[in-house]
């Protein structure tokens, strides 16, 4: 009796019937009209209950989970449902979904014909890495009646992993195969130069650079010869994260370190794409999650779990600190992409020595975060004057972000300053264009 539940219908049933006995006060004969009627819903309700509870697998349900989830994507969950009744059935599906995702109205209904399956999804997209605890798929079906259901529950308890956006990495790829970059139309990157990792000789075809002509090979064969080139490979990328409480800072309910995390996967995706060498940790009062810089089988994998559960510790960065791992743990000359947030001018003078001795060693990108609210603000037409003084403190603030822009520029640190959102194409449009040009 503990699956069994009964229908709103089955009570309305018995107000109706409640309705004629209250006439049956004024017409006595109308008095066993409503004694028939209570009869009538009480077998209809016995008669649906012996037929959903005939037997114990009339119906089967499975719910169908994704290997792991990819955090800030919408990741689809499928259920395949079986009516084995004789009948039609319509049916109840709530899911104990996890309760970091607080949906506390998860229904779907449907109608499954006898012997038929159904199959539907819905989407989960998580807001946090970390496990994600599932309960029981609870069905409740009915017959076309509608007065009792019987209640059947599948996959009691599930366990999910969510892990750095992975979902879209595949998009990416063809970035790494072409020298121009789609972002709001398309951004060709100029190569100023080219690189010295000879590919091979071939004839000369108009739009080739003359000074790559080969006079040896040219002479040789009577018809003008170009050497190729291509990029070079195997160079050393690293990404560093800051975890500190800058980082904290949410945007469309993502945090500032969960996108900085998400574009670090992106990124290694492209690298390894391109045959170099992608590592990274993360820094707050001392480093962690170290990856050393390699493009092996399963350096994603190995960069993936580095990232899986890093949260901000709410900790000032020690920048100092950072400059002395990153001295004795990169000896090698090579692309640092550092993911911070500097709202002010003074906030980066304090770290700014710090910045220019890992610059020396290596060609260091900081990536940085715009304040959409604030841009919001900027673009906002204020109706009152205090709309007037909060647009003038957010343009302050944004003067703020352009001056350390220039900052960096001065001391040759190159910078990203970017929207959240955006993140992931900026931050492989940087890399790109840094292979580019060849400046590594």
């Amino acid at each position: 009796m503990k699956n069994l539940y009964i229908h709103t219908r089955f009570f309305l049933a018995l107000i109706v019937v409640g309705i004629v006995y209250i006439f049956a006060f004024f017409f006595p004969w109308m008095m066993m009209v409503a004694h028939v009627l209570l009869l009538l819903v009480f077998l209809a309700a016995m008669v649906e209950y012996l037929f959903l509870f005939s037997r114990k697998e009339n119906i089967s349900a499975q719910r169908i989970l994704p290997e792991k989830l990819s955090n800030g994507d919408e990741n689809p969950v499928k259920i395949d449902l079986r009516n084995n009744y004789i009948f039609k059935v319509n049916v109840n599906v709530i899911d104990e979904i996890p309760f970091q995702f607080q949906k506390r109205d998860f229904l779907i209904k449907k109608q499954i014909e006898s012997g038929k399956n159904a199959y539907f999804q819905y989407i989960l997209e998580p807001k946090e890495r970390g496990e994600y605890s599932f309960g029981a798929l609870n069905v409740y079906a009915s017959s076309p009646l509608g007065f009792v259901a019987r209640r059947f529950r599948f996959q009691k308890d599930a366990m999910l992993a969510a892990y750095p956006s992975f979902i879209h990495l595949r998009k990416y790829e063809l970035m790494a195969l072409q020298n121009e970059v789609l972002l709001g139309g398309i951004k060709k990157i100029r190569k100023l130069g080219h690189t010295m990792e000879f590919e091979q000789i071939k004839e000369y075809v108009p739009g080739d650079d003359i000074r790559t002509v080969n006079w040896k090979a040219t002479s040789k064969t009577n018809r003008l010869m170009v050497n190729q080139f291509q990029d070079e490979k195997s160079q050393r990328i690293f990404m560093i994260i800051d975890k500190g409480r800058t980082m904290k800072m949410p945007f469309k309910g993502l945090s500032l370190l969960d996108y900085s995390i998400n574009a670090s996967m992106a990124l290694s995706h492209i690298i390894l794409k391109k045959s170099d060498r992608a590592g990274m940790m993360t820094f707050s009062k001392k480093a962690e999650n170290k990856v050393a810089a390699d493009n092996k089988s399963g350096q994603l994998r190995k960069i993936s779990e580095a990232l899986y559960n890093v949260k901000t510790d709410f900790f000032e960065s020690d920048f100092n600190r950072l400059y002395r791992d990153v001295k004795f743990s990169l000896n090698q000359r090579s692309l640092v992409l550092l993911f911070t947030n500097f709202e002010t001018l003074d906030g980066l003078n304090r770290q700014m020595k710090y910045l220019r001795g890992i610059a020396k060693n290596h060609l260091l990108v900081v990536v940085f975060f715009k304040n959409s609210e604030l841009h919001q603000l900027i673009d906002k037409k204020p109706e009152n004057t205090q709309e007037v003084y909060d647009q003038i403190i957010a343009e302050k603030f944004e003067f703020e972000k352009k001056l350390i822009i220039q900052e960096l520029r001065k001391y040759g640190i190159f910078s990203v300053y970017t929207l959240p959102e955006n993140l992931n194409i900026e931050v492989i449009n940087k890399y790109l264009e840094i292979k580019a040009r060849g400046i590594l």
